[in-house]
């Protein structure tokens, strides 16, 4: 091979990209006396500051073929491109995105389209959101041998609502109430105590189960469920449909129960009216129209006082007192109102005499078994097998004894409850007619004739009747 009539850089030709990655070679002329060898290729590289990411085998053919790249772009050298750092980022744990309303499949197969909407609720203290720090890139190198800086992460940040709160290293998100989890403008997580509807409960919306207070602006339709750890305010009515509240429970438009559902409030209930309905409350039942056939239980007291005031049918129960203008129509509707026990206590002592009377028939069943077998034992003429259902029958004998006298035990309890009912006290503003029944504690006074403006107490070890103011 003859020797070169112009030094290499006469012949090629480099071209450094703008972002210093990339290094090409231009065989621009040759002529019959060039030829190169892969080490001046790379030298002529170097003495042009070209010391990274050479492509060794890309110049090796290029020295054994120089025809083959005339006027062709090879690339001699690439450098590394940095990565850049990943961004830091909230991480929820909670759904906040919008998550997909399903119907719950039931055991059956079949799907239940009132349990729709999932709440998220929170408690006092849960955590909802880390910060996850961003994580460094990884530098590149350009072809000349320089580091290349990799661009860092940016850093997210907790954007704080109301009812939340951070830790003093700002990496955490957690709730200060109970409450509902709501991302409102500008992405801020907030947790509040009131969990509102727009409208009814329906298939829209389905079954309601909030660690708050719950606002419905709208009706509850029939076969749906509200349960609250607070209060729930609904606006419009309550068709057969269950509510649950450990606070209280106002309902603007009234109760038409069907006979169905229940409502029911560790506190107060105030309705409008009531029909068909089944309402339980801790404290007092306060209803401004009528209650018109349905269950009423209050710890305390059921007043019906406003302008109209009329309890008609159905049985009303009150721990002290009942308060109402009308109770009972002229049709002599039956109408029980009883008062001066906690409606749990009268239950529990009406259902308590059934057992023990049902307990005591058994035993004296048994009883007689025994005396059958007890004549024949004393003689030694007993089967093994007749000895056997003899020890069994007294084992039963003793332990019917054992609960028939814990029965009586609690009967005296409650029947001593009932005797202190001084402060009972049924308020008719009106006139309660006959078909109505009066029970205060142990006490029970049928109403044949209307009476007007009375008040009914326990008197001298009876129901005793106060009329005019």
């Amino acid at each position: 091979m003859g020797s070169r009539r112009y030094p290499i850089d006469h012949y090629i030709k480099l071209k450094v990209s703008d972002d210093k990655l990339t290094v090409w070679l231009i065989l621009e002329q040759m002529d019959e006396s060039f030829s190169c060898t892969s080490n001046e290729v790379i030298e002529f590289l170097r003495g042009n500051g070209i010391v990274y990411g050479i492509q060794q085998q890309t110049i090796d053919k290029l020295a054994a073929s120089p025809g083959s790249y005339l006027n062709t772009l090879i690339t001699a050298a690439t450098g590394t491109a940095p990565q850049d750092g990943k961004d830091g980022f909230i991480r929820f744990l909670f759904d906040l995105d919008g998550h997909v309303r399903k119907p719950r499949m039931l055991e059956d197969g079949t799907v239940d389209y009132r349990e729709m909407t999932q709440i998220l609720n929170v408690n006092q203290g849960d955590k909802i959101a880390e910060r996850i720090l961003p994580e460094d890139g990884v530098p590149g190198m350009t072809v000349k041998g320089d580091p290349i800086p990799f661009k860092r992460g940016k850093d997210a940040r907790l954007k704080v609502g109301k009812n939340v709160m951070t830790d003093s290293e700002q990496t955490a998100l957690f709730s200060s109430i109970n409450g509902v989890i709501t991302r409102t403008d500008g992405d801020k997580i907030n947790v509040f105590p009131i969990y509102e509807v727009n409208g009814d409960v329906d298939y829209n919306i389905g079954n309601i189960d909030f660690v708050g207070s719950v606002v419905i602006r709208g009706n509850v339709r029939s076969g749906f469920r509200v349960k609250a750890s607070g209060d729930i305010r609904i606006t419009g009515g309550v068709e057969a449909a269950e509510l649950y509240a450990d606070g209280s429970i106002e309902i603007s438009g009234g109760i038409l129960g069907q006979n169905k559902g229940i409502v029911k409030a560790g506190k107060n209930i105030k309705s409008s009216f009531i029909q068909e309905g089944r309402v339980e409350a801790g404290e007092d039942v306060i209803i401004t129209q009528s209650i018109m056939h349905s269950v009423i239980r209050a710890g305390r007291g059921v007043l019906c006082t406003g302008a109209k005031g009329l309890i008609v049918g159905g049985t009303i129960q009150a721990g002290e007192r009942v308060e109402a203008r009308t109770i009972g129509n002229s049709l002599s509707t039956v109408t029980n109102i009883e008062v001066g026990v906690l409606p749990e206590r009268r239950n529990e002592l009406i259902s308590l005499r059934t057992q023990l009377k049902e307990n005591t028939e058994a035993l004296r069943k048994t009883e007689q078994a025994l005396a059958l077998l007890d004549p024949l034992a004393a003689s030694g003429q007993l089967s093994m097998e007749k000895m056997a259902m003899r020890i069994k029958l007294n084992h039963t004998k003793r332990k019917a004894v054992d609960e028939i006298n814990l029965m009586k035990e609690r009967l005296l309890e409650l029947e001593s409850l009932q005797e202190q009912t001084n402060t009972a006290i049924i308020e008719v503003g009106s006139v309660i007619y006959g078909g109505a029944k009066i029970v205060m504690g142990r006490y029970t006074r049928f109403i044949k004739d209307p009476v007007s403006r009375v008040k009914f107490r326990i008197i001298d070890g009876d129901i005793g009747l106060l009329t005019g103011n």
